[in-house]
Formats: structure tokens, sequence, C-alpha cells
């Protein structure tokens, strides 16, 4: 073989090498794409992630005999979760649930419905589940609870790529203008007011101001739509250095589906803890369903599935964030 057939079986061996980590690299990213949670049994399985895939409407949209519009950060809980409370209650077993940001969840109760795409959603809920401080909110201005039960808590962490690149140490760290934040949107997503509050407790209205005004305004904090799905998603795609995000969140992408991120523990005199309430409608559709489903939510057996991915639960001993 010439020289110049040399370079070039050399050239092509190099680009298909390039080729090949290219394509390693892609599949791996699109490997952390939601949704997370094991599909249904049975049916014709399709989804095309990111163009067509849907992670946060779950079980059976046709007739069914419970409809509960959880908190999204549960999402990792509910299949277990519904599996237990149809062994306990067999007689219930066509369920619906949306797992999106509470404040999304109380338009679509106000409005009717939640347009999704190209597909128009009417179904009314059984059970509303959301913080403690919002469940009381809504009450007062709408009065649309039966009843509430508060179930299970949860403090704030911060999530950083694995081998934590920007050395973030703690909330103040989220400050500095080198460090890309993944934030959820005050607008319609609770636990923004919970952060801003721990922003507060570890650099004053400073730290505030700069990580919700100022980085904002030069791009360095992203507001997220759904944080639940979008800051660790951000954080594993090398979009946002860090997302301050509910523990068993980053517990979940870290111990259960052993994702690339670490956890950077927030302080407790700096850290927030959110109370989760269940809500029985008043005007629930299905009355009984909704009645024995919050009954369960404080049985034995829907605690320890909470706690498997890393809720604390109620009488722990911790405090509520209003």
């Amino acid at each position: 073989m010439n020289r110049s057939a040399t370079r070039l079986a050399a050239t092509c061996v190099l680009a298909l090498l390039a080729l090949v980590t290219t394509g390693a690299a892609a599949a791996q990213s699109t490997d952390y794409l939601p949704p997370w949670n094991p599909p249904p049994a049975g049916g014709v399985h399709f989804s095309a992630p990111p163009v067509d895939a849907i992670a946060d409407l779950h079980g059976d949209i046709a007739d069914p005999q419970l409809t509960v519009f959880f908190a999204g950060n549960q999402f990792m809980v509910v299949h277990d979760l519904m599996d237990a409370f149809r062994e306990a209650y067999p007689q219930y077993q066509r369920i619906y649930v949306e797992t999106l940001p509470p404040g999304i969840l109380a338009r679509q109760i106000e409005s009717g419905s939640l347009v999704m795409g190209n597909l128009r959603i009417a179904l009314k809920p059984d059970i509303y589940t959301a913080g403690k401080a919002a469940i009381a909110e809504r009450q007062k201005e709408h009065g649309w609870f039966a009843e509430t039960v508060d179930y299970v808590r949860n403090p704030l962490a911060i999530l950083v790529a694995r081998g934590n690149p920007k050395h973030v140490e703690g909330l103040k760290d989220l400050g500095r203008p080198d460090v890309r934040v993944s934030m959820p949107n005050p607008a319609w997503e609770g636990i923004a007011r919970q952060i801003q509050a721990s922003y507060r407790k570890a650099g004053g209205e400073a730290l505030v101001t700069a990580v919700m005004k100022t980085k904002v305004a030069d791009g360095s904090t992203f507001l997220t739509h759904i944080h639940h799905r979008q800051s660790p998603l951000r954080v594993l795609q090398g979009e946002s250095d860090a997302a301050p995000v509910w523990s068993t969140e980053a517990y979940f992408q870290q111990e259960i589906l052993h994702r690339p991120v670490e956890t950077i523990a927030i302080p407790a005199d700096q850290n927030s803890i959110a109370t989760y309430t269940a809500a029985r409608m008043k005007d629930a559709p299905h009355a009984q369903a909704a009645k024995d489903f919050l009954h369960f939510m404080q049985t034995p057996a829907a605690q320890a599935i909470y706690r498997k991915y890393g809720f604390q639960t109620v009488g722990g001993g911790d405090h509520a964030a209003h």
C-alpha cells in the first residue's frame, strides 16, 4: 500500500472511531430521557423520546375508577403505590394519575381540562396532593376539599454531576457567576418558595437576587416548567451545573437509577422541609374510592413505599415548611 493510500485508510479509521464515539455518547445521553418509571404491561408500546414521550400521565385514562393528581415530585413512587393500593382494594383496577407541578394541576382543576400537545384531558380528580401550605391556601380560596391528611415530608438538597466539577459546597455557591443553576419557576412550582427561603437563610436577600434576578437575566439560571424532570436531566446532560431539588429526587437519580450524579446536603439551619398533604375533593367523581385511597395513604404499606424512595414519614419529628 502506498503512502497516500495509507493516509487515506488511517483517516477513514479515525472518522469511523469518531462516529462510533459520537453515537455512543448520543445513546448514553438518550438513556437519561424520561419517562423513568417502568411502563404499564400489555398493549402496543410506542414512544420516541424526546419528540413523543409522555412521562407524567400514568395508568388508565378511559373510565378510571380513581383519579389522583399528585404533586409531580412523587412520580417515582406512583407505580409501586398504585400496585399496593390495587392489592389492598382489588375493586379498583383502572386508576389514572397525573404527576405534574401542583400549580399546573390546580389550574387544570379550575379550567376543567388539561391540554398536552394534541391531547385534551377533562377528568376531575378524586384526590389532589400538594404541600401543606398550598393545600391550605387553595382550601381558603376555593373550598375544594372535604378531608385532608399529611403523609410524608421532604427536605431540600443540591444535585450536581458526579465528581462535582464546579466544587459546589452549598447554597451560597449557586450565586457564583460560573455556576449554571436549574431553578424551579416560582410562577407554578411550589418548591421555588421553599428554595428561596433557604437562599435567604444561607445568604440573605443578596443571594436570592443573584440567583433569581441577575443570573436569570444573564441566562446562568434556567427557570424550569417541570423541575422534577428538567432539573435532573439538565444536570445529567451538562446543561446545568447544580439544581436545588427535593432530596428524594436526588436520591432517585443517584441510588435508584444509578445515574452519574451526586447529592450535596443542605445544613438543617438553611434547609426547608415540606409536608405533603393529600386532599379528598368535595366533588370527587368516585367518592368511595377517594375515601379508601386517603385511608390507604396512612397505612404502613404506603408509608413503607415512600421510605423506600427516601421520603420521611410523618411523625418523625420534622418540621413543616410554610
